[in-house]
């Protein structure tokens, strides 16, 4: 009698799931649970859209209230909404959205569809995913299309406890198409894992008794303040000769300032005749005849007025040489 009472609960409670996901078919339905309290039964619903499952001012939840009643004979039935925060990483969700695309859009884009999930689920930080869509896709000849990606326990206790299964049907034009998709999330915790740890790091200190640390403290502190003021002292005298020549230097440089450079007397060259009209020439501008003056210029015999000069130059040195020498004659006499 009690087995069969179990069973029967386990029967209705399969039975409440299976109306729910047919009543709130683009909710996102992720779970349902039903838990029993002295108050009454309490019926937990795990949603992606949980504005869907309330409706327009409360309106859905009432109505599921006095349907759970009516059908299933519930003791005052209340529903409590979960909104799900990580849509892409469960198996009933992604189920339900690709059974939603396959109606919208038909057989022509099953893969893209199929493909698409893969990548959503893979960047929730999944570590494999497999979908097998079965039916009349695209031919009228049943298939089977296996969509895989990562890695996935097929045997074993994690196969079961490990990996979210989930199974949806889509209503085509053609016939029914299956939907089943495995999901092996990232919290999944594999017996066959390994990692590898940092070697341990062994650090020596030698430990000292405390006679020995204060000798060695106190000789160490000793001769540290005498040499710290015999330096400070080499620095200041130091600083002072340098100051010093500075000033020195500084001194010399403006009496050297101070006293004028005599000035050499200037000897006066005298320059050429010929120089002074190349001079003068070049500093003439140029006529529209350049070629006729140069020609004269040709013409002309040069340095006949210097000669004048040094003739007379010269008769005047002979004459002062003559009278000079008649000087000293008469002066022996």
């Amino acid at each position: 009698m009690i087995e069969r009472k179990f069973v029967s609960q386990n029967v209705r409670e399969y039975q409440v799931k299976m109306f729910l996901f047919t009543e709130l078919t683009r909710a996102g339905l992720a779970d349902v649970n039903l838990q029993r309290t002295p108050l009454g039964d309490k019926i937990l619903v795990h949603a992606s859209r949980p504005g869907l499952v309330v409706g327009k001012g409360g309106a859905n939840i009432t109505k599921l209230t006095n349907d759970l009643k009516n059908k299933f004979g519930l003791e005052n039935p209340q529903i409590e909404i979960e909104e799900v925060k990580d849509f892409r990483g469960n198996a009933a969700i992604t189920a339900e959205m690709i059974a939603n695309s396959l109606e919208r859009f038909g057989t022509q884009r099953f893969k893209g569809v199929g493909h698409k999930t893969l990548e959503t689920v893979m960047s929730s930080g999944a570590l494999g995913v497999e979908i097998l869509i079965s039916g009349k896709i695209p031919s009228s000849r049943a298939k089977t299309w296996r969509f895989y990606q990562g890695y996935l326990k097929k045997c074993g206790d994690i196969s079961i406890s490990g990996v979210y299964e989930a199974k949806q049907i889509a209503k085509l034009k053609t016939g029914v198409v299956g939907i089943q998709v495995k999901i092996m999330p990232g919290t999944t915790i594999l017996p066959d894992k390994i990692e590898l740890l940092d070697e341990p790091v062994t650090i020596i200190e030698e430990v000292q008794d405390e006679k020995t640390q204060l000798e060695l403290e106190k000789g160490s502190k000793e001769p540290v303040e005498p040499k710290l003021k015999d330096e400070k002292q080499k620095v200041k005298e130091v600083n002072v000769v340098e100051v010093s020549e500075k000033e020195e230097k500084i001194i010399k440089e403006t009496i050297k300032e101070e006293k004028p450079a005599k000035k050499e007397p200037e000897k006066k060259v005298e320059k050429p005749v010929e120089e002074k009209k190349v001079k003068k020439a070049e500093k003439k501008p140029a006529k529209k005849e350049p070629e006729k003056k140069a020609e004269k210029t040709e013409k002309k015999p040069a340095a006949k007025k210097p000669a004048k000069k040094e003739t007379k130059k010269t008769e005047k040195k002979t004459e002062t040489k003559t009278s000079q020498s008649k000087k000293s004659q008469d002066k022996k006499k």
